[in-house]
Order: structure tokens, then C-alpha cells, then sequence
């Protein structure tokens, strides 16, 4: 699906990092119609969470299953072969090549697109030379995407500043999707690359994805439609 495709509404993926179902489903009876797409995260998954995956596919939602997957081949192929069966649209893995090349024969035949996960955005240069890497932060990423798209990853999750790199490197087939995005006026919090959601849209991506400034804003839904109207803009 090329960037033109997508509805703007279906580009802006909440993140539920709540603390529990319950929790939720109530963000979810919350934001109504006016969000059609969800991100299931470490926290909500491991409070229960994973059975609403299916609940909001049933409800005509999409799911983004951020998992982050990063093992030995054959457990990382056999784990999306059992996440397939859950409704999904994206899981995210590490971008490892043996783990991408895994994760893609897992979800062959499905509907599951894999999004490989470039170098997180709370990740700067001085936390990769910590963590032991001699690249910088876009040297690594521009690696790990032209790797994910050789091996036929679905996505890339990548911060908003990395997109129009990035761009040329994987073409328009390959789904950009940003995390580290703060409307203007939002608490930074813990990442360290971010964007507007206007200039990530402008840039290229194809999906932003909010949590802490939609679900933690006093009206949820109002926040969200303002995010949409923002994309929208940025469209033209």
C-alpha cells in the first residue's frame, strides 16, 4: 500500500499503555470512532491484553502488536507463527537479519505485515556507544532498513527525523511508521528524536504513533480528532 492509500484517520496509531484490559477497553469506549487503529504494547500484553487484540479486530480495528521480537530463528519464526492467529496487522521485531528473515517466514500466507525496529528513539549516538555499537544512530538505521528490505519486511518503525532517508532507501512500498511523535505543547517525556505530527506526515511517513498525549490528555478524543485534522493538513 503506497502512502497516497492510506486514509488519513488510519494513520494515527494510539498506543494503549495502560496498565491493564480494563483500563483499555475503557480508552478504547472512550476514543469511539474517533480511532481506528491501536497499538498493543510490553505493558498492556503482559496484564492480559492480548485477548483484545481480537476483540478490536472484531470490531472492524486494526492492531499494531509491538512485541519487539529479537530471538533464535526457529523461536521467532514459531512465535509469529502463533501471533498470527490473533488478529494482528503489525508486530514489531528488533531488526537482527536472522530475526527479520524469521519473522517473515512465520507470517507468510497471513495477513500479519512484520515491522522491523530500527534503533529505538530514546536512543541516541552516546547510548549506542554504551550499548557497544561504532555507528552512529542514521548510519545504523539506514543499515538495518536496507537489510529489512531485502529480506521483505513489511515496515520499518524509525524516528520521524530518520523518514526521508529512509525513503530512498526502501522506496514507497515499504511502510514508515513513527513513534517519538508530540503534538506541540506535549511533555517530551523519554524520548529523545521527535516530531509534530504535521512534519512527520510531511516528511513521508505513513503511520504515527501517540500514546502518553492522547491517552493521558483530559479529553482523549479531542485530542486525537486534533492529531487527525493536523494529519490531514499536512496532506494537503
Amino acid at each position: 500500500m503506497t502512502q497516497a492509500e492510506i486514509a488519513p484517520k488510519d494513520r494515527l496509531i494510539v498506543g494503549l499503555d495502560l496498565p491493564n484490559l480494563d483500563a483499555a477497553e475503557a480508552m478504547v469506549d472512550r476514543l469511539g470512532d474517533s480511532v481506528t487503529f491501536y497499538k498493543i504494547g510490553y505493558r498492556l500484553a503482559y496484564a492480559g491484553g492480548l485477548p483484545l487484540v481480537g476483540k478490536l479486530a472484531d470490531k472492524g480495528k486494526k492492531v499494531f502488536l509491538d512485541l519487539k521480537l529479537h530471538d533464535i530463528g526457529n523461536t521467532v519464526m514459531q512465535g509469529v507463527q502463533s501471533i498470527n492467529k490473533l488478529g494482528a496487522t503489525f508486530l514489531t521485531v528488533h531488526a537482527y537479519p536472522q530475526t527479520m528473515k524469521a519473522a517473515v517466514e512465520g507470517c507468510a500466507g497471513s495477513g500479519l505485515k512484520i515491522l522491523a525496529v530500527t534503533v529505538l528513539t530514546s536512543y541516541n549516538d552516546d547510548d549506542l556507544h554504551a550499548a557497544g555499537y561504532r555507528l552512529h544512530v542514521s548510519e545504523l538505521v539506514e543499515a538495518r532498513a536496507a537489510q529489512a528490505q531485502a529480506l521483505g519486511v513489511g515496515g520499518i518503525v524509525c524516528a520521524p527525523e530518520e523518514v526521508g532517508n529512509l525513503r530512498k532507501i526502501v522506496g514507497h512500498q515499504t511502510s514508515l511508521v513513527t513513534p517519538g511523535i508530540r503534538p506541540a505543547g506535549s511533555a517530551v517525556g523519554d524520548q529523545k528524536r521527535i516530531m509534530t505530527p504535521g512534519r512527520a506526515i510531511a516528511a513521508g511517513a505513513d503511520y504515527l504513533v501517540v500514546a502518553r498525549p492522547v491517552i493521558e490528555a483530559a479529553d482523549p478524543r479531542a485530542t486525537a480528532e486534533a492529531i487527525h485534522a493536523e494529519i490531514a493538513q499536512a496532506l494537503g
